[in-house]
């Protein structure tokens, strides 16, 4: 892989979603961007929290229930959501699922 670009040909590769618990891998990291894969088990939950940066949430594959503020919004395959800095949000499977999340450095 060339120094100059990152490359991913299937994202859904590139991490299993557990049994049980959930997985994650960084992609990509420098002074712009952040890049994590995750792979949640059915049922899992990131409980309610805020990020100090713009963030991304890319459903590559399974079902989940989120809370964005005072929303609840339903994921599927191939949703996806941008989030202003220090928004409450929380995440809560239904399926397993993969999230590609993109912190967006400022």
């Amino acid at each position: 892989m060339s120094d100059n670009y990152t490359q991913f040909i299937n994202l859904a590769k590139e991490v299993e979603p557990p049994a049980d618990g959930i997985l994650t891998r960084t992609l990509h990291n420098d002074d712009q961007l952040k890049a994590v894969l995750f792979g949640f088990a059915e049922g899992e939950e990131l409980s309610e929290h805020t990020a100090a940066m713009p963030a991304i949430l890319h459903f590559i594959q399974g079902e989940a229930t989120l809370t964005l503020g005072t929303d609840q919004v339903e994921a599927q395959p191939e949703t996806w959501i941008h989030m202003p800095a220090n928004l409450q949000h929380s995440v809560r499977t239904k399926t397993p699922v993969i999230m590609l999340l993109l912190l967006l450095k400022t």
